[in-house]
């Protein structure tokens, strides 16, 4: 789910206090278990002031020396404690696991990014205006074809976020409902984070290798890289793997929070549908920026940005080819994505001298507020 919708949909008017619970202690302590952690302490912060069922951390430094963190519960009902490195839902940072396997593909000279989406998906793309034969798949990439979102359209009130947890869609249904809108805009003239773009570019992965996109993202990043927590749910599956935090949404601030930790990610695809966990997504982002992926042409290309107004409510994002590029505070760039989808959040960044950064929380936001918190956490742990 694109940031964009999940605030239309969850952030009401006012200023309602959030459900506040205890933090728990990190999963593992400094050398000198005196000095206060800052990353412990804003994810308390997370937890205790805006209200967060609970969170975990995975951070690299640039020395290489790891640590993992936890605060909060993982489960409201039993006062579980999270689970160090839990498995949750990464929604949109599935986008850049596609992204990587239609540049592989490109780099392989299987696809070309410059062609027409309507080259490999001929037809797909009409109706109301849209049309494939003008929208590149650098285009979808780069989120710069001017479709229309799909979230928009399937998710119109809170209420869904929980009522349509179950629902079951398939790739040409979510595109479907897309098309029943027309273009935002001309192909290429401006920049607008659509879900669409990528349920697309999973179509033509498939269609370019006749494989399913979960398959390919499977044989071509996450056994490579033996990310042994990161799986491509199977069709129909709705439960996440142990160990793993409960995730909740609720339909404005100060309302209770909602169980939807069982849920069909069918809704994302190709753009949202991945499992992971915060140690596997750093590690993917580490190897991505690394160049272990991509060939040198392909990671270029990837790397190459244009601006993103609105990506993110805080920073000077930019966004290249399934992945954005931000400034730091502290001086730098980062490079991430991050993602939305019923019960989790996850932020992430990576840089290039070996830091890297992962936070999820355990329930959409319902305020702003939390969106840049969870943000500057990223940030912080970085700097």
């Amino acid at each position: 789910m694109s940031s964009k919708t999940r605030r239309a949909v969850l952030v009401a008017a006012g200023t309602s206090a959030v459900l506040a619970v205890g933090a728990a202690p990190a999963a593992f302590a400094d050398n000198d278990a005196r000095r206060p952690d800052a990353v412990q302490q804003r994810l308390d912060h997370l937890v205790r002031d805006d209200g967060f069922p609970g969170a975990l951390a995975s951070v690299r430094r640039a020395d290489g020396r790891v640590r993992e963190y936890t605060a909060g519960v993982g489960d409201l009902r039993t006062g579980r404690p999270v689970p160090r490195n839990g498995h949750v839902r990464i929604g949109s940072n599935t986008k850049t696991f596609t992204a990587v396997v239609v540049l592989q593909l490109a780099g392989e000279g299987r696809i070309d990014l410059d062609a027409a989406v309507e080259r490999y998906l001929p037809g797909v793309v009409r109706g109301n205006g849209n049309d494939g034969s003008r929208i590149t798949v650098r285009q979808l990439l780069q989120q710069t074809s001017g479709l229309p979102d799909y979230d928009e359209v399937l998710f119109t009130r809170p209420e869904d976020l929980a009522g349509l947890a179950h629902a079951y869609y398939e790739p040409r249904r979510l595109v479907d409902a897309a098309l029943t809108g027309p273009p935002r805009f001309a192909p290429g003239s401006r920049w607008e984070y659509s879900n669409t773009n990528y349920v697309l570019a999973g179509l033509v992965v498939e269609e370019v290798t006749r494989r399913p996109i979960g398959e390919e993202i499977t044989r071509r990043i996450i056994e490579p890289l033996r990310l042994r927590d990161t799986s491509w749910p199977a069709a129909g599956e709705q439960r996440l793997p142990d160990p793993h935090p409960h995730g909740y949404v609720a339909t404005a601030p100060g309302a209770a929070w909602v169980d939807v930790t069982e849920m069909d990610p069918s809704l994302g695809w190709a753009a949202g549908q991945l499992i992971s966990t915060p140690a596997d997504l750093r590690t993917f982002f580490t190897a991505l920026l690394d160049g272990r992926l991509l060939r040198p042409a392909q990671q270029a290309a990837m790397l190459r940005t244009v601006a993103a107004p609105g990506f993110e409510p805080t920073g000077d994002w930019q966004y290249g080819l399934g992945i954005a590029r931000h400034p730091l505070p502290c001086g730098g760039d980062a490079w991430g994505h991050g993602g939305d989808i019923q019960g989790f959040e996850t932020r992430n960044l990576a840089t290039t001298d070996g830091r890297s950064v992962v936070v999820t929380v355990t329930a959409l936001p319902t305020t702003e507020q939390m969106v840049t918190d969870v943000a500057d956490t990223v940030d912080a742990a970085l700097c």
